[in-house]
C-alpha cells in the first residue's frame, strides 16, 4: 500500500484547531461550588454539625455556633479541594485512556492522542484500531470495519477506495470509501483523510460518548460501606441510649441533645467512603506516572493479590527492536553480526534480495524497518535492488496462512517475480515441500532458534500467466532461506523477575516463537524451569484437566496462537491463582477479560485490547507490571492502616463522650472538640496514610488472599487494643484531675490533650508495621510533618488564645502539665511498638 502522503504541517494543525477546536465530545460538567456544598451538607457527620449549631443558637451561644458553622465551611472547604484533585486526575485518565490515531504529519507517521485529530488529517489505520474521527478512504487493502456501534449489524462490512466522486452516506453497506468515528478496523489496513471530528462526526450526532471511565462497587467499596452502616446503627441506638439516660440523670433536654449528638458524631466513622475514593483515585494517578494506565479501579486492590503473571515475550520481556543477525540457505548459516566488516558472500543474495522484495517501501514496522535498511546495507551496489520494480499486487498474513507475498514487475521482464516471507511452517506449506525438506528445514529452525533468534522463511516464485491467482497456493513457490532476528530483552527485566519471584509471584512466558528461543530468552531472564515447555499444537491434544494438571509447573508456551491464551488463563484460574495477563492484539481481548488482571500494551496494543484491559503499559515494559504489583500492594497496606487508624481513633473520642454520661460526671466532649478532632482525622487517614512509602517487606512475602477482608479479625483486634489502650489512659486523665480537685474545664483540658497527643502517636506507629517509631519519622513523609505541626500549631492557639479557649470550655495549662500528658500519650502506645519490635525480631530469625 502507498504510504507517500506528506500530511498536514503543524502549522496548519494548528490552525483548524483554533478554528474547530479538537476531537472530542462535550464532557460532563464539572459540580458547582453550590453542588459540592450541598453533596457535602448530605453527610451525617455535616448534618450533626449543623444541628449542634443550631441548638447553641436557640440557646443563644452565638460564639458556639460560629465555631461549628465555621467548621463545616472548613470541611466543605477541603472537600472541595479533594473534589476538584480528583477530577484533575480523572480527566488526565481520560486524556490518556483517549484512541490513539497514527497520523502523516510533516511527512512523518506519528502517534498522536485521538483528540488531536484535525480535519483534512491523513490517518493510517491497521487491524484492530478503532477510528477516531469520520474519514474518506484514500488507499487500502482487505480493508472490513465493524459498524454495529452505529447501525447494530452485526457482520463487518467491506470497504473500497473513494473515488473523489461518491458523495457521503450514512453508514452501512458494503464497498463505500467512507469510515465513522467509533467503528473498528477488523481485518485490513487502510490510510484515510479526516473529514469530520468531535461533534460533528457521525457518532457525535446521536450525542454517544465512547471515552469514559466506569465507576463500579470493588470489594473494598462494599466491605466499607457495611463497616460505616454497622457503626451508624451502633452510632444512633447509642446516641439516643444517651440522650434518655441525661434527661433521666439530670433533666437537661437541650445539653441531653447535644450529648447525643456528640456520642453520634464520635461513633460516625464517615471518613472510610472519602479515605476509599480518594486512595484508589490517587493510587491511579500515582501509577500513571510509572506508566501505567488503570482502567478500572478494581485493578489497583487485585494487583496485590495477583500471584501468576503471564507475559509476551515480544515488546515486554524485550525492546521489540529486531535486529536481523542470522540468515540460512542450503543448509549454510552466517552470524551478520561476525561478519559486520565483510562483504555479505554472494551465496546469501538471494536471500536477502526476497526478503526485501516481500517487505514494505515505507515501513513502520521494527522488523520491516531492520530488514529494509539491513538487505539494502548487504545489497549495496549489486544488481539485487530493483529501484524500478512495480508493486502489482499484495497477498495480506490472514488466520489461516501466517505468509504475505508481494507481486513485482520489472520494466524489462514480461514474467511477475513474486516474494513471500512469513511463519517457516507457513512457506513451507507455500512451497509443498517433501519430507525430506521438511526435516532438513526444522533442524535448521532448531539450530537458529537455539540461538534465541525469531525466523521468517522466505519463498521466490515466477508468473507468466496475465490474470494474477486470487490466492498464494496458485503460485509455484521455491524455497529460499531463513533470516533469524533476536530481539534484545530489556535492561531491568532481570531484576523485575528476581523481584517477582521474591514476592512470590509466579512469571509464565507465552510468545508465539519458537521452543528454543523462548528458552534462550528465559535463561537469560532468570526464568524457573527453562526446560519445560508446552506448545500450542500440543495445547491443542490436551483437555482441560490436563492442561491444569501440565502448566503447574511449566512456565514457557510456545508457538501459541492468541485464542489459545484463554485456555492458560482459565486453567490457571482454575487452580486458583489470581492471573494477571498481558495481550496487545484483538485475538488477545477474551484472556484480557477473562484474567483477573488484564494488561494491554499502550505502544504497540489495538484499541480493542486496550478496552478489554484493566490496566494499560504506557510503555509496554515488564518493569511497569512489577511496579503497578508493587504499587498495589502499597496501596492495600496503606488503606488497611488508614481503616485500622479511624476504627481506633474513634474508640477513645466516642468513649469519653459516653463514659462521663454514663457515670453521671461532667460532659469531656462537645461538637466542637469533635469536629476538631475530625480536622485532625481526616487529613492524617485520606493524605498522609496515603502518602507513606511502602513497608521494607512488600516485595518480599507472599500475595494476600484475594478475598482477604480489609480487616481481618487480627487487625481488628490491634485496632480495639489500640483503642482502648488510649481510652483508658485519658479517662485514667480525667478522673486524677478531678480526684485532685481540679474544676471541671481543667479536667476537660487536660483529657482533651492527652486525646490529641495519643492521636498523634497512633499516627505515627500506625504507618509502618516493620519499623519502629523513630525509623518512621525518619522516613520523611512531608504530609505526616504538615499534619503533626498544624495539629500542635492549632492546638497552642486553643490553648493559649483567650477567646478560642473559652469557646471550647477549656482552662489554662501549664509547661508541666503539657508534658504529662504527651508522656502519658507515649505510655498508652507504648505496648504496640514492643509487640511491633518482637514481630520484626521474628521475621528476621
Amino acid at each position: 500500500m502507498d504510504t507517500q502522503y506528506k500530511g498536514l504541517t503543524d502549522q496548519e494543525v494548528e490552525k483548524r484547531l483554533i478554528e474547530y477546536g479538537y476531537n472530542e465530545l462535550p464532557s460532563q460538567k464539572r459540580q458547582s461550588v453550590f453542588s459540592i456544598f450541598f453533596n457535602v451538607l448530605k453527610e451525617p457527620m455535616l448534618l450533626m454539625l449543623l444541628g449542634s449549631g443550631g441548638i447553641y443558637l436557640f440557646l443563644g451561644e452565638i460564639k458556639d455556633a460560629l465555631m461549628l458553622l465555621t467548621f463545616v465551611f472548613v470541611v466543605v472547604g477541603i472537600t472541595f479541594y479533594q473534589e476538584r484533585k480528583t477530577e484533575r486526575a480523572l480527566d488526565a485518565l481520560k486524556n490518556l485512556s483517549s484512541p490513539r490515531a497514527l497520523v502523516i504529519r510533516n511527512n512523518e507517521q506519528k502517534h498522536i492522542f485521538g483528540k488531536e485529530l484535525v480535519n483534512d488529517d491523513i490517518i493510517i489505520l491497521r487491524e484492530g484500531d478503532r477510528v477516531p474521527a469520520d474519514a474518506v478512504i484514500l488507499s487500502a487493502t482487505n480493508l472490513l470495519v465493524d459498524e454495529s456501534l452505529l447501525t447494530g449489524e452485526s457482520l463487518a462490512v467491506r470497504k473500497a477506495i473513494w473515488d473523489r466522486k461518491t458523495e457521503l452516506v450514512h453508514p452501512g453497506g458494503e464497498d463505500l470509501p467512507f469510515i465513522y468515528s467509533g467503528t473498528m478496523i477488523v481485518q485490513g489496513r487502510a490510510i484515510a483523510q479526516v473529514t469530520s471530528i468531535g461533534t460533528s462526526t457521525e457518532i457525535g450526532k446521536i450525542g454517544k460518548s465512547l471515552q469514559t471511565i466506569e465507576d463500579e462497587d470493588t470489594l473494598l467499596k462494599k466491605e466499607t460501606g457495611k463497616i460505616v452502616k454497622n457503626f451508624t446503627i451502633a452510632g444512633m441506638i447509642l446516641c439516643c441510649v444517651v440522650v434518655i439516660l441525661y434527661i433521666i440523670s439530670k433533666g437537661n433536654v437541650i445539653k441531653a441533645l447535644l450529648a447525643g449528638i456528640t456520642l453520634g458524631m464520635a461513633m460516625l466513622p464517615e471518613e472510610f467512603p472519602v479515605v476509599l475514593l480518594i486512595f484508589l483515585t490517587l493510587g491511579a494517578w500515582r501509577m500513571s506516572k510509572r506508566k501505567v494506565l488503570t482502567r478500572k479501579t478494581s485493578a489497583i486492590e487485585t494487583l496485590g493479590a495477583a500471584n501468576t503473571l503471564c507475559v509476551d515475550k515480544t515488546g515486554t520481556l524485550t525492546l521489540n527492536k529486531m535486529k536481523l543477525i542470522g540468515i540460512m540457505t542450503n543448509g549454510n548459516y552466517l552470524d551478520t553480526q561476525e561478519n559486520n566488516s565483510q562483504v555479505l558472500p554472494e551465496h546469501y543474495h538471494p536471500l536477502c534480495e526476497y526478503v526485501f522484495l516481500a517487505s514494505q517501501k515505507n515501513p513502520f514496522d521494527p522488523m520491516e524497518k531492520e530488514i529494509k535498511q539491513k538487505t539494502e546495507k548487504f545489497l549495496l551496489n549489486t544488481e539485487h535492488i530493483h529501484t524500478n520494480w512495480d508493486l502489482i499486487q499484495e497477498y495480506s498474513l490472514s488466520k489461516e496462512l501466517l505468509a504475505l507475498s508481494h507481486v513485482w514487475r520489472s520494466p524489462n521482464q514480461k514474467e511477475y517475480v513474486i516474494a513471500a516471507k512469513g511463519a517457516p511452517e507457513a512457506i513451507a506449506d507455500l512451497c509443498h515441500l517433501d519430507q525430506k525438506q521438511k526435516t532438513d528445514l526444522m533442524r535448521d529452525i532448531k539450530f537458529m532458534s537455539e540461538k534465541g533468534l525469531r525466523i521468517l522463511g522466505v519463498a521466490k516464485a515466477l508468473f507468466s500467466k496475465s490474470i494474477l491467482p486470487k490466492g498464494q497456493h496458485d503460485y509455484d513457490f521455491e524455497f529460499v532461506g531463513l533470516i533469524g532476528f533476536v530481539d534484545p530483552v530489556r535492561s531491568t527485566i532481570i531484576q523485575s523477575v528476581t523481584e517477582c519471584y521474591n514476592a512470590g509471584v509466579r512469571v509464565i512466558m507465552i510468545t508465539g516463537d519458537y521452543p528454543g528461543t523462548a528458552q534462550y530468552i528465559a535463561r537469560e531472564i532468570g526464568l524457573k524451569n527453562p526446560d519445560k515447555f508446552i506448545t500450542g499444537s500440543e495445547l491443542r491434544l490436551l483437555n482441560h484437566l490436563q492442561i491444569r494438571e501440565k502448566i503447574k509447573d511449566v512456565n514457557i508456551f510456545a508457538r501459541v496462537v492468541p485464542e489459545q491464551k484463554l485456555i492458560i488463563v482459565n486453567a490457571l484460574k482454575a487452580n486458583g491463582d489470581i492471573v494477571a495477563m498481558t495481550g496487545d492484539g484483538v485475538n488477545d481481548a477474551p484472556a484480557l477479560k477473562s484474567a483477573h488482571i488484564g494488561i494491554a500494551m499502550g505502544e504497540r496494543g489495538t484499541d480493542v485490547a486496550r478496552e478489554a484491559a484493566d490496566i494499560v503499559l504506557l510503555n509496554d515494559d515488564f518493569s511497569s507490571i512489577v511496579s503497578a504489583i508493587r504499587l498495589g500492594r502499597r496501596i492495600f497496606d496503606n488503606l488497611k492502616k488508614a481503616i485500622a487508624f479511624i476504627l481506633s481513633v474513634h474508640i477513645p473520642i466516642a468513649g469519653m463522650s459516653l463514659l462521663p454520661v454514663l457515670f453521671n460526671m461532667p460532659i469531656v466532649l462537645f461538637p466542637a472538640h469533635i469536629a476538631f478532632l475530625e480536622l485532625i482525622i481526616d487529613p492524617t487517614c485520606s493524605v498522609v496514610f496515603e502518602s507513606e512509602k511502602e513497608e521494607h517487606n512488600v516485595m518480599n512475602r507472599p500475595p494476600r488472599a484475594f478475598k482477604q477482608p480489609l480487616i481481618n479479625r487480627q487487625t481488628l483486634i490491634l485496632s480495639l487494643l489500640q483503642g482502648l489502650s488510649i481510652l483508658t489512659t485519658v479517662f485514667i486523665v480525667f478522673l486524677i484531675s478531678l480526684h485532685f480537685g481540679l474544676g471541671e474545664k481543667e479536667a476537660r483540658t487536660l483529657s482533651f490533650i492527652t486525646i490529641v497527643f495519643s492521636n498523634m502517636m497512633l499516627i505515627i506507629t500506625n504507618l509502618s508495621h516493620t519499623d519502629h517509631f523513630v525509623g518512621i519519622l525518619k522516613n520523611k513523609n512531608k504530609s505526616l510533618y504538615f499534619v503533626l505541626g498544624g495539629t500542635l500549631v492549632f492546638l497552642l492557639l486553643i490553648l493559649n488564645v483567650p477567646f478560642l479557649r473559652n469557646i471550647f470550655y477549656f482552662s489554662p495549662v501549664n509547661l508541666k502539665q503539657l508534658a504529662l500528658t504527651f508522656i502519658v500519650a507515649i505510655i498508652s502506645l507504648a505496648w504496640f511498638e514492643g509487640y511491633k519490635m518482637i514481630r520484626i525480631k521474628k521475621s528476621l530469625s
